[in-house]
């Protein structure tokens, strides 16, 4: 009996982006270009091809892309694929053996070693006709080939130029597109979420509600801001470029052991108390601070924004004060103490006194039924983006459930982690479903640690975890900030602003707002969270004591160019200064190119050695580069001085070409 012949398969290993483990689904955005890669080999010599094949949600193959080796003697193959819609898609890679190829290159090497090769181009004539079958009613195609043919079958020719009959650009062209595959292998197909721009790009201004129309008169109780002076801020924030209006919690504040001004245990009579101590006799989560105004008011802001092309994003601080209904109706989910107490927050050696967490190991199931109603509320009001507080707090099964379940409706939603913790649960929030992160940007500040960690965002977790840049937030103050004056305020919004595709910024930072609690604390004085802080923003600008004109070019730019609203493509070019860190950013003919001084105290001098390659320029030839921030053009080569003046010019955008 004759046996069974069976193919044997191509091999195809380590199929990404995947997450790692396999905990999670990989994530792109409609309209990113991302890498498909692959490991991609074969026992023997025989050449091997492979192509990445994107399925949309239907099970179409929307996209073939011919993988190619980036990483010779390693067996490491990739392509670029661009998912054009929002949905749960998949790609997987084929790979195969191309015996034309093959055949070509060993019938070169033969033909330079002098040897007969008569036999080997019969081998060939023979593939040929294969692919010719394959062609058939392609008139061109057809033509091309047998004319390749008779070239090759020609005995009347030397054997070179029979074979290099094999190898004309025409020829080539037929064979890429009509290639003969052999061993033909795919790889098992992995998923691919793909979510709408807001989940990757987008400038977000944080700020109070209750602080816009404050008015504090000495001797007189404060008298906070509503959503409708609060509305009127909002034509200035959209006038600077940003996306998205991120307030804080905007529910009622406990009165029971209340904060008072700058974190005080006591507080006075008028102290307004902190938003994130949510609940009291008047609601919880799902109930609007009386001082602020009503839902309806709240419905009307939120009008309002969408009106300026603002989305809103609403702060989940999912905790309570020992004031919300919770604690009469549902004492179940609290953690009691020996002495019967309700356990507040610590995270030693702070303590949040007006704060009582939640113990999620008591009624799982309960607490996410309650928790998607809550959203599902601010959803039905307008709210499609929520910054959850402390997320790394709580279990990373109850945010995969809460998270999935919001999603699985409502796919336009997003999710921002507020999680200044281990890389580790990091990771672990985004792969169960959140889609941007807080991150470590906001204490980066050398050459080295930036370009080491933006390397490590762009590359080893984009596919997963997308990082929001925020620049500070009413708990931090960075040091650099404090002691590097308008400078250090001007170089770190360039740094977020075009390292990362979503960047942050809280309200004051335009003013270059400083001062620290204490010498060595990373909170503001006179805290926000703590009292009300109106701001006379028309007396700043008309006395130039804010940064907005600069804020309001990089979101202009931002929103010009399609290589900062990517994440992937970033690379850092080299600068013969530590305090002068160059990259660039590329998205198909768009390339911007960044040089910033990062040295807030002294001007700096470097010679700047670019990259072409990574430009899309030709190599060692001149070209020009437009400063988006000053209007200069220049013409710039391989190697190219800059001069950055604190205070003066802080940074170079180019725009290449």
């Amino acid at each position: 009996m004759a046996a069974v012949q069976q193919q044997v398969p191509v091999s195809i290993e380590r199929v990404g982006p995947h997450v790692e483990g396999g905990l999670g689904t990989a994530k792109a955005v409609a309209g990113e270009t991302f890498p498909v890669t692959a490991t991609v080999f074969v026992e023997g010599s025989a050449i091997v091809r492979a192509r990445a094949v994107l399925r949309a949600p239907d099970g179409r193959a929307a996209q073939c892309r011919t993988m190619r080796e980036t990483r010779p003697g390693e067996d490491r193959w990739s392509a670029d694929v661009t998912a054009s819609a929002p949905g749960r898609w998949s790609f997987l890679v084929e790979a195969w053996c191309d015996p034309v190829a093959t055949w070509q290159r060993d019938a070169a090497l033969k033909v330079a070693a002098g040897a007969d090769i008569d036999l080997t181009l019969e081998e060939g004539a023979l593939l040929l006709e294969r692919v010719l079958a394959e062609v058939s009613g392609d008139a061109p195609a057809e033509a091309v080939l047998r004319a390749a043919l008779a070239a090759l079958c020609d005995g009347g020719r030397e054997a070179a130029d029979r074979l290099s009959a094999t190898t004309a650009p025409e020829v080539r062209a037929v064979l890429e597109s009509h290639p003969v595959r052999e061993r033909l292998t795919e790889s098992a197909p992995l998923p691919l979420l793909v979510e709408r721009e807001r989940a990757l790009y987008g400038s977000w201004y944080e700020f109070f509600p209750r602080s816009e129309g404050a008015v504090l008169e000495p001797g007189k109780p404060p008298v906070s801001g509503t959503f409708a002076t609060a509305a009127r801020r909002l034509p200035a924030i959209a006038e600077m470029g940003f996306d998205v209006v991120y307030l804080p919690p905007i529910h009622p504040i406990g009165t029971t052991f209340r904060k008072g001004r700058d974190n005080a245990l006591s507080a006075g009579p008028h102290d307004v108390g902190v938003p994130w101590a949510v609940g009291s006799p008047e609601g919880g989560h799902d109930a609007v601070h009386p001082e602020l105004g009503t839902l309806e008011d709240f419905d009307a802001f939120v009008a309002r924004a969408r009106g300026l092309g603002l989305e809103i994003a609403l702060d989940f601080a999912l905790q309570c004060s020992p004031d919300h209904p919770w604690v009469d109706k549902r004492p179940e989910w609290f953690r009691q103490r020996p002495d019967g107490s309700i356990a507040y927050a610590e995270n030693p050696p702070k303590k949040y006194q007006d704060i009582y967490p939640i113990a999620f190991d008591r009624d799982l199931p309960g607490l996410v039924a309650e928790t998607t109603r809550i959203l599902r509320h601010w959803m039905a009001h307008g709210v499609r983006i929520f910054r959850v507080d402390n997320p790394h707090t709580k279990p990373v099964v109850f945010w995969e459930r809460v998270v999935t379940d919001i999603n699985r409706t409502d796919p336009d939603v997003v999710f921002l982690a507020e999680a200044f913790t281990r890389p580790a649960m990091m990771r672990a929030l985004a792969a169960a479903g959140f889609q941007q992160s807080y991150t470590y940007f906001t204490w980066r500040n050398t050459k080295r640690e930036l370009t080491d960690y933006v390397g490590e965002l762009a590359r080893d977790t984009a596919a997963v975890m997308r990082p929001n840049f925020f620049v500070n937030t009413p708990d931090i103050l960075p040091e650099f900030l404090q002691h590097g004056g308008r400078p250090a305020f001007e170089l770190r919004a360039v740094l977020a602003a075009t390292l990362s595709p979503v960047w942050g910024v809280y309200s004051g930072y335009e003013l270059c707002e400083n001062t620290p609690l204490r010498p060595g604390s990373e909170e503001y004085l006179h805290s926000e969270k703590y009292e009300l802080r109106p701001r006379d923003w028309e007396s700043a600008a008309r006395e130039g004591r804010t940064i907005a004109p600069l804020i309001t070019a990089l979101n202009d730019v931002r929103r010009r160019s399609p290589a900062l609203r990517q994440l992937r493509d970033v690379h850092f070019h080299h600068a013969d200064k530590d305090e002068v860190i160059v990259y660039s950013k590329r998205s198909g003919t768009n390339t911007v190119l960044v040089v910033v001084n990062l040295d807030p105290h002294h001007t700096q001098e470097a010679t700047v050695s670019l990259d072409h390659a990574r430009l899309n320029v030709a190599p060692d030839a001149p070209f020009r580069v437009h400063d988006e921030l000053t209007g200069a053009t220049y013409t710039w080569g391989a190697t190219n001085y800059v001069r950055l003046v604190p205070g003066e010019s802080p940074a170079h955008v180019f725009t290449v070409g």
